[in-house]
């Protein structure tokens, strides 16, 4: 099964987070299962870190190729249908980011390793 991971799930993974859930953690380990990374969430990551919101042991640009790298994952790019598909999103969720992984998720049909609720509202399976 393909899995598009939130940001928080990437870097409660690579932290070895308590916070990630026992079923995300299950999940995302079966080796029979593909771990997407969007670039939105490498985005909203560099944007949190310039911001100072976020602290990454290193530069955005070495922390996240290198971390998906060690863990197998792979990257989701950001389509012109992914970023159109928001425009038919109800704003159940006002953050761009998450809206856009929404967009992401529907069109690529991807279940979504999220603690966020609010993805169920657009029809899209969480797992958490």
């Amino acid at each position: 099964m393909r899995l598009l991971l939130d940001t928080h799930a990437f870097l409660w993974w690579v932290g070895d987070s308590p916070e990630l859930s026992r079923r995300a953690r299950r999940t995302m380990a079966d080796a029979g299962n593909e771990c997407l990374l969007s670039a939105a969430s490498c985005w909203e990551m560099a944007i949190k870190v310039s911001m100072g919101k976020l602290e990454l042991p290193g530069t955005v640009e070495r922390f996240v190729p290198h971390h998906m790298m060690v863990n197998g994952f792979s990257e989701l790019q950001i389509e012109v249908r992914h970023a159109a598909g928001v425009a038919r999103l109800p704003f159940h969720h006002r953050d761009p980011f998450d809206r856009l992984l929404a967009s992401q998720a529907l069109a690529e049909n991807l279940p979504i390793v999220s603690a966020d609720p609010s993805f169920g509202k657009y029809g899209v399976k969480r797992i958490w």
